[in-house]
């Protein structure tokens, strides 16, 4: 069959146009499920919440002196990082050292603890977001460790009463 010049343009914008819908229908999916993708892994869950909250509730504890208290609220950082789905890495470290400090009645052996514990928090915290607020990484020059916090105020775990306000906010994550 011979199409005719008309015919054959028709069907030769027809195809064309075909192909640019289905073109630009392609890139609008992928930006979309970019755009969805990029909101999933920005939002913090329940479950990163929770470990920041009881993270910071062993971190009061110190602040008052108080190793008791620090090694159940240390429990309580267990309990949330085993409900929480983490990269293994960040488990493995995390649960390492909050048992240490849950098993330790020691407030200095604690403290010494709790050092490893906020610089594995902070990776944790940078590499996935753990809370809508502003998390503070705050410094002591006398313990030469950080902490984090939900306030820019200085509360230092690391020294409590003694040296509260020893220390200075070094970085802030949004």
């Amino acid at each position: 069959m011979v199409r005719e010049p008309y015919h054959e343009c028709n069907y030769l914008l027809k195809t064309l146009n075909q192909y640019k819908m289905k073109k630009i229908f392609f890139i609008v999916a992928i930006i979309v499920t970019s755009l969805v993708q990029m909101s999933f892994a920005q939002s913090p869950t329940a479950e990163s919440t929770a470990i920041l909250t009881q993270y910071y509730a062993v971190k009061d504890a110190l602040v008052s002196g108080n190793s008791s208290l620090t090694a159940v609220k240390a429990i309580e950082l267990i309990k949330a990082i085993t409900d929480a789905d983490l990269p293994e890495a960040n488990r493995v470290a995390l649960l390492k050292d909050a048992d240490l400090i849950a098993k330790s009645k020691d407030l200095k052996k604690q403290r010494e603890y709790f050092s490893d514990l906020s610089e594995n928090m902070f990776a944790l915290a940078k590499a996935q977001k753990l809370s809508s607020d502003l998390i503070y990484k705050a410094y002591c020059p006398m313990a030469k460790a950080s902490w984090l916090s939900s306030s820019s105020a200085i509360k230092n775990p690391y020294y409590g009463s003694s040296l509260l306000t020893c220390g200075k906010v070094v970085e802030t994550l949004k």
